[in-house]
């Protein structure tokens, strides 16, 4: 509310209006006048008033219609309305506040009455006005809030949540941008999938995807890997990207082998159904290209590079229970984890021959979480 208070007087006798008016001003307040219901609608909409002296008997349109389109007129703000009346009958009171008005004086005006009904309808407009600031604040809060759950909602479809909600909170999706960096890439998949589906009832194959990904989608998070996608009986998942992280050698060695113990965990099950399947993993490590591909409705987060192809191809060559890593990556592991070299071997697409290595598991000193 302004300071000083903004109060519309509107009679269409000019002595009243002039009385009003010089005992406002001798308070303080700012006043201006109309003399019909016309001037008064036109004048709250232009001038926006704190508070409305409203005669009820005027030409034209009389104060019951004027405080009642007032009031209807969502366009505006809350403004109080003092109904003044000649009649002290209970009925043209109770017409005046049921048609909206928000308290009543009646003529002659008593200057002491006047006095009190401005002050606490001035107060109950400033009080009003302090709630619609924190309700705009609060609303504009809630905005922010559901825009950012939706942002993180949409990133942490490949991203670890602490990644995802801390690129939100940093106010701004660069990292997403098209870059190249060093990464850890792990693909991995079911052996003898296609075979299963094949004689499979669809809710078979559904009931055991279900099984697979609820196994070791948590350690994805647990390690802060990117969920780069899901391809049917598998998964790639790459590390040190789109937020780098120092140790994603042996971040990739630790989920690659507890997602090992977890799917061979469930094996005993699917066998007991009649399904044999078998798992394999495959782990390079390289420099990729990463960013977002899609369209408006549908955003991916990828890496593309040789370092995504050979991981795809050990993942491909490793039996069940192996863990196949390139030979930069076996050097980058070699610390902390027991390896079985396996020499070099061809892969479909590679120019050349590929150092390849099987990691078997952590050396006794890992602490492995």
């Amino acid at each position: 509310m302004r300071d000083p208070a903004r109060i519309l007087v509107v009679d269409d006798v000019a002595d009243n209006v002039e009385i009003l008016r010089m005992r406002l001003s001798s308070l303080g307040y700012e006043v201006t006048t109309a003399f019909d219901g016309e001037q008064a609608l036109a004048a709250v909409r232009d001038q926006l008033p704190d508070l409305v002296l409203l005669d009820i008997m005027m030409p034209k349109i009389d104060g019951l219609e004027v405080v009642r389109r007032l009031k209807a007129d969502k366009t505006l703000p809350f403004i109080p309305v003092i109904m003044v009346t000649a009649k002290a009958a209970p009925k043209e009171v109770i017409a005046g506040l049921d048609a909206g008005g928000d308290d009543y004086l009646t003529k002659p005006v008593d200057h002491g009455a006047l006095v009190a009904r401005v002050r606490a309808m001035l107060r109950i407009k400033s009080l009003h006005d302090e709630v619609e600031v924190l309700n705009r604040g609060l609303e504009k809060r809630v905005q922010e809030q559901v825009a950012e759950l939706e942002r993180v909602g949409q990133l942490r479809r490949f991203l670890a949540p602490q990644l995802a909600q801390a690129i939100v909170s940093a106010g701004n999706e660069d990292v997403l941008k098209n870059h190249r960096r060093e990464i850890v890439a792990l693909f991995c998949d079911l052996r003898g999938f296609t075979s299963f589906t094949e004689t499979a009832e669809p809710e078979d194959i559904m009931t055991l995807l279900d099984e697979f990904h609820g196994a070791v989608g948590p350690l994805i998070r647990k390690y802060e890997g990117t969920l780069d996608r899901f391809l049917g009986d598998g998964l790639m998942v790459f590390f040190n990207d789109p937020l780098p992280c120092p140790d994603a050698p042996e971040r990739a060695a630790k989920l690659a082998l507890e997602m090992r113990a977890a799917v061979q965990a469930l094996m005993p099950k699917w066998s007991r159904r009649g399904h044999r399947l078998g798992f394999g993993i495959g782990m390079a490590q390289g420099y990729a290209t990463l960013g977002r591909i899609g369209f408006e409705d549908r955003v991916d987060y990828t890496a593309i590079g040789a370092v995504v192809n050979l991981a795809s191809r050990l993942c491909s060559e490793a039996k069940d229970g192996e863990v196949l890593l390139s030979g930069r990556l076996a050097a980058a592991v070699e610390t902390f984890a027991e390896l079985q070299e396996l020499g070099e071997r061809e892969m479909r697409g590679m120019a050349r021959p590929v150092a390849v290595a099987n990691l078997v598991a952590l050396k006794a000193t890992v602490i492995t979480s």
